[in-house]
């Protein structure tokens, strides 16, 4: 399985057959100039809640690349008014089984709101199962102690936690996130874009090995195989 990262909390997984995408903020973002959202492919694109960093090039990809849309269902009404045809509305608890692997919605501790304004519906992450791994995209959220179910129900091998802290966990709360969903494998989203979220990656790191953690800090433009 191959984990690219395009900046923020933006990831492509790629694996023999199937191609996702999660979160699509590559346009806005001057720290990913370097990424040609005109090369990203796609099959499924998740977007777990509606603010402008998770969502600003989702109706251009999906329209370019056909991918079906994975939202909420306000987020999933919100893109069909823009004409994305493809689309899979969930909410959140909810489970589905695709032609890849069953996709679980799972809360999230955060607002939404879409960048018109509009009601974003809840905040969310994602449990997936592809390729023979499963793994947990928390979205943006704080540290909740209901993340506890899912190491209960699932085996993660890895999850994708945001650790830029003022908007979302810190460290800290990232690697206490990891030990109750059962994974020592993390990598890390949601830090660096903004100056409210800029991180020392020494720093994080030394924490996260404190915590018996395998932290993985991605360049933009940088993949990791799992």
């Amino acid at each position: 399985m191959k984990i690219t990262y395009f900046g923020h909390s933006c990831f492509g997984i790629e694996t023999a057959h199937h191609r996702l995408l999660f979160d699509p903020f590559i346009s806005p973002n001057i720290l990913a100039n370097a990424i040609d959202k005109d090369l990203i492919e796609a099959d499924y694109i998740f977007i777990s809640h509606g603010h402008e960093d998770h969502v600003a090039d989702a109706e251009y990809l999906a329209k370019r690349t056909g991918a079906t849309v994975v939202a909420n269902y306000e987020i999933y009404s919100w893109l069909q008014g823009k004409g994305v045809e493809k689309g899979h509305p969930m909410n959140t608890g909810g489970k589905w089984t695709f032609e890849f692997g069953q996709v679980q919605m799972v809360a999230a501790m955060h607002s939404s709101s879409l960048p018109d304004g509009s009601y974003g519906g809840s905040a969310n992450g994602f449990v997936i199962q592809l390729g023979g791994k499963t793994f947990y995209f928390a979205g943006d959220t704080a540290l909740f102690s209901d993340m506890k179910f899912i190491g209960e129900e699932y085996d993660i091998d890895f999850a994708f936690l945001p650790i830029g802290s003022n908007f979302t966990m810190d460290i800290y709360d990232a690697c206490r996130a990891a030990h109750f969903v059962n994974t020592k494998q993390v990598i890390g989203m949601h830090y660096d874009t903004f100056p409210y979220i800029v991180i020392d990656k020494e720093a994080v790191q030394r924490t996260a090995e404190t915590s018996n953690i395998e932290l993985h800090l991605l360049p933009i433009g940088g993949s990791l195989s799992l």
